[in-house]
């Protein structure tokens, strides 16, 4: 049987250009997108499939197509950019190579990091050029975030049971992504807000008065992203039960009922043991120690605290709950389900090479 679709270029690489592909394989940091280029075309020579080439390197067909033809009309020339329009450059690759990997291996003396100041008499250039450089690579040397790696012993099994809710819900069962906001405060801008105008921003006092706290429980509906909320006083075994109850209320009986939820003590509780006892078609499903970012109704909180409660100004703790209540009513009147798109596979092989990377830079 003939062949369907246009036939792909033979592609034969000799020893000489593999070794300078591996080469540019190995300067991500300088050339991310020559050395992505270099890797596509090891991976054609070595006879996968323009198909399976782009599904291993999560990319497209046309680009596999693209970057094998370049490299067989003009072998590892095809590989770079055509020269743009402008001024000649002044700054060689190599300069430009030296700071990006100064940037990332080494520190200035007496310093956590580098300024565009202290580069630039470090390697001679203008602090402007160094600016242009870091913006290029997407290089912030005054920028730093926190992580977490989840220590659980059931770190693997709980990615897949809880993303396989998401993904795959049972039959014949409602999910819910379940947690608490804990402690919202009433807060009362010091002076009154200064409404948005015309050029001008509103603006608020940084100061405020505080009136009380209050809890919020948040049962997201994964299926159709409708949110239950109630307001609490405290986050207790007993205010977790009762909201188990609403919860049971609200959901036929022939329904089965799926609840994510965090490792709080108040969620494994004797009296919530009990509970269950009492309420068999509940299953609740634990997410790993230290992996919030694995329950959705995370991101309504995010929405929440984004859109109702950053910039609001409460007086009283009976304002706060209402403006949440509020917030939860429009949420639910044009409610959207959150759509999970990472597989649990891809969720453990991208914590497998962080955890790896981290190894590596720590020498162990």
């Amino acid at each position: 049987m003939a062949n369907i679709g246009r036939p792909k270029v033979a592609l034969v690489v000799s020893d000489e250009e593999r070794g300078e592909l591996q080469r540019l394989t190995r300067r991500a940091h300088v050339n991310r997108a020559v050395a992505f280029r270099a890797r596509l075309v090891l991976a054609c020579a070595a006879g996968s499939s323009n198909t399976v080439v782009a599904r291993r390197h999560r990319t497209t067909n046309q680009t596999v197509g693209k970057w094998r033809r370049r490299f067989v009309e003009s072998r590892l020339d095809g590989l770079y950019d055509e020269p743009r329009v402008g001024g000649p450059r002044t700054i060689s690759d190599a300069a430009v190579e030296a700071v990006v990997v100064r940037t990332l291996e080494t520190t200035p003396k007496g310093a956590t990091h580098w300024s565009t100041r202290t580069m630039a008499a470090k390697a001679g250039m203008s602090h402007a050029m160094i600016g242009k450089i870091w913006r290029t690579f997407g290089l912030k040397p005054h920028l730093t975030r926190s992580f977490k790696l989840s220590p659980d012993p059931q770190l693997v099994d709980k990615v897949r049971d809880v993303v396989g809710l998401y993904m795959h819900p049972p039959r014949n069962a409602v999910v819910f992504s379940f947690d608490e906001k804990s402690q919202i405060q009433a807060l009362q801008r010091a002076q009154p807000i200064l409404p948005m105008d015309l050029g001008q921003p509103e603006r608020q006092t940084h100061n405020y008065v505080r009136h009380g706290t209050l809890d919020l429980f948040a049962a997201l509906n994964v299926a159709t992203g409708e949110v239950l909320a109630r307001c609490k006083q405290k986050h207790r075994a007993q205010d977790f039960v009762a909201f188990l109850g609403e919860i049971d209320a609200s959901v036929a009986s022939e329904l089965q009922i799926h609840v994510v939820l965090d490792n709080l003590s108040t969620h494994k509780a004797p009296a919530v043991h009990r509970w269950l006892l009492r309420h068999p078609r509940f299953h609740l499903h634990f997410t790993p120690t230290y992996a919030s970012w694995l329950n959705l109704v995370e991101r309504f909180f995010g929405l929440l605290t984004a859109n109702a409660l950053k910039r609001g100004s409460h007086t009283s703790v009976p304002q706060l709950r209402d403006a949440i209540l509020q917030y939860v009513d429009a949420h639910n009147e044009e409610s959207k389900p959150f759509k999970w798109t990472k597989t649990a596979d891809e969720i453990l092989e991208k914590m497998r090479r962080f955890g790896i990377r981290t190894q590596q830079v720590h020498g162990q």
